[in-house]
């Protein structure tokens, strides 16, 4: 599993049963704007969809062959399969990887479950109405423009993309697939690196009590662990002791980071009474991640992450990759430039492009989609959403910080409004109650209430600029307490100095080419972009008190073309010249013995 090709990655690659088919391809398609589908009963027969669609391409794109940008709040699918039939004691599940933004699904005409949220996955069991013949799937999905409490990250409200917001992706837009499976079976897993403890915490889920959950771990040719637990109920914890990690000067070839992308790969199976089994493949990386003393930790050691601000969007499919490739090589791009990290913008990616992160090595800040107003229907969309955000990816070791909202969005008055500071703060703790593993932004950008790490955006021109504001610990303190660099405060309340500080958007050189353009400063050409890229990122990098950066952005991005590459990923300058800056030594950790030891961990 773990040297798959693309195409072979698993939509789940971190629960994989060797058995599972693609639903992807063409499907029946019908726009619904006078919303009669429910009233006409089209969940029973083919003659409304007159249209054709590829999934998982949102009709607003190229590659879905529909190519209608317009705004449609209710559209319809529909697709009928050769089911794989499921023996005595087994179960046919029917997964979405994700639907935007509220799904009914009719299997051969009867509904077999709804789900509300743009961004996380859901499954149905079709065992009980699969029928003789082929099998029909039919998918309403209604995604309303004007609904601005709908969690909808950059997809624009208005017709046409203006500023920084681009075309919409409604319904489908991650993979549709289907498995067999046991009767009992594994629902989740969630793995827990604790290298203190020299263990791992396995977790999960199963369709039904009493089963022996046994779990293998290898790295290479070495088995790290083999054990069994008799569970009891269908939620397990327990702890697994990794006792090649006890050996202090050894352990080091076993732990993951950006530069040794160490995996160890998983074998579960559930034997339950009857003698049944369920076997899955997972993976996990070994590491740990925190702060302390203003810097951000990897492994219990400093760590400076040079991060790239990822949209994960492409002019021909939109929030969908144009394939399974596009994925792997959106992460070698990035590494290729030099930079170790990404911060995924208001959005949630396919989680085949996180399993590319973890195998080949790139740091991630998980983000989601956010609101655009505030109020009781919006707290309880990204709330929900955001739980199943971090159920489904906080075992990928690429993940090291969460950020569940971004400059505010959908907290326009935090500032001034009680019950808005009271919401990001409660998102804050509920996501470390969830997950205390990784350190929490509660509002990146400015105007935060409660962070582990302070991520300030700063569009500043020059590197001078940034400089007086950043360019040593007392006018970093300053521009905490009193500087407005996006006209908001950065911290609501009194500052923590000990926390650490990035400058987690900055840059943002542009191309002014044509009319209906976006950016914060302009170049030139090719050398020119070089030149101020040199200038910006070498002010942050001379900064002592700057712990990390994020640079936006990665590419060119509809009418935004303030990207290192254009929209088709070709590069706007030398890559080799761009990861020459972007590779400079920081002064943040100015002991090259120690910078040695972080970019060599295995030397």
């Amino acid at each position: 599993m773990i040297d798959a090709e693309p195409e072979e990655v698993c939509p789940r690659p971190q629960l994989v049963r060797q058995d599972w088919i693609t639903l992807c391809g063409p499907w029946g398609f019908a726009f619904d704007d006078s919303d009669r589908g429910l009233a006409e009963c089209w969940q029973h027969g083919a003659d409304a969809f007159d249209r054709t669609i590829v999934v998982p391409y949102p009709p607003e794109s190229e590659l879905s062959g529909v190519h209608e940008p317009e705004p449609h709040a209710v559209v319809w699918y529909r697709r009928e399969f050769d089911a794989p039939r499921p023996a005595p004691g087994q179960r046919l599940l029917l997964h979405f990887g994700a639907v935007d933004y509220r799904a009914s699904v009719w299997v051969n005409g009867a509904l077999v479950g709804t789900h509300e949220g743009g961004q996380t996955p859901f499954s149905f069991d079709i065992t009980g109405v699969l029928g003789a013949g082929a099998q029909s799937i039919v998918v309403r999905a209604e995604d309303r423009p004007a609904d601005v409490a709908q969690p909808r990250g950059k997809q624009d409200w208005r017709a046409e993309p203006h500023d920084i917001w681009y075309h919409r992706t409604t319904g489908i837009w991650q993979p549709v697939w289907a498995e067999v499976v046991p009767e009992v079976h594994l629902r989740e897993l969630h793995w827990t690196p604790d290298l203190l403890r020299a263990s791992v915490t396995c977790e999960g889920e199963l369709s039904g009590p009493a089963a022996t959950v046994r779990v293998v771990l290898r790295h290479d040719d070495e088995v790290l662990a083999d054990q069994s637990v008799r569970v009891e109920d269908s939620a397990f914890r327990f702890d697994i002791a990794i006792p090649a990690l006890r050996h202090g000067q050894d352990r080091n070839r076993l732990l993951w980071s950006p530069e040794h992308p160490a995996l160890v790969d998983a074998t579960v199976t559930v034997e339950s009474g009857d003698g049944q089994v369920d076997e899955v493949a997972s993976y996990l990386g070994l590491r740990d991640v925190g702060t302390a003393d203003g810097r951000f930790l990897l492994n219990h050691l400093p760590y400076y992450p040079r991060m790239v601000l990822e949209q994960g969007y492409w002019p021909q499919s939109h929030l969908t990759a144009p394939d399974a490739k596009a994925l792997r090589r959106e992460v070698e791009l990035v590494k290729e430039l030099g930079f170790n990290g990404v911060r995924v913008h208001q959005k949630v990616e396919d989680p085949r492009f996180l399993y590319w992160c973890d195998r080949l090595g790139l740091l991630v800040w998980g983000e989601t989609a956010n609101a655009y107003e505030f109020g009781p229907t919006a707290v309880e969309r990204l709330t929900r959403e955001w739980l199943e955000i971090l159920r489904r990816d906080r075992s990928h070791p690429c993940i090291v910080t969460w950020v569940p909202i971004n400059e505010s969005w959908g907290v326009p008055d935090i500032a001034s409004s009680p019950s808005q500071e009271h919401f990001a703060r409660s998102l804050y703790h509920l996501t470390k109650a969830v997950d205390p593993s990784r350190p929490v932004i509660g509002n990146d950008g400015w105007e935060c209430p409660e962070a582990d790490v302070y991520g300030v955006h700063d569009y500043a021109p020059t590197g001078s600029s940034l400089r007086s504001r950043y360019g040593d610990k007392a006018t970093v303190t300053e521009s905490l307490r009193a500087g407005r660099p996006g006209a908001r405060r950065l911290v609501l309340g009194e500052p923590d100095p000990d926390r650490p500080v990035m400058l987690t958007e900055f840059g943002g050189l542009t191309y002014a080419e044509g009319e209906n353009w976006f950016g914060y400063s302009t170049v030139a050409d090719g050398e020119d972009l070089v030149h101020k890229l040199d200038d910006l990122v070498s002010a942050v990098l001379d900064s002592p008190a700057l712990a990390g950066f994020c640079y936006t952005q990665l590419t060119d991005t509809e009418q935004e073309r303030n990207g290192l590459l254009t929209a088709d990923r070709t590069p706007k300058a030398d890559p080799a010249r761009i990861r020459a800056v972007l590779r400079k030594p920081t002064k943040a950790l100015a002991d090259d013995e120690l910078r040695h030891l972080r970019e060599n961990p295995a030397g």
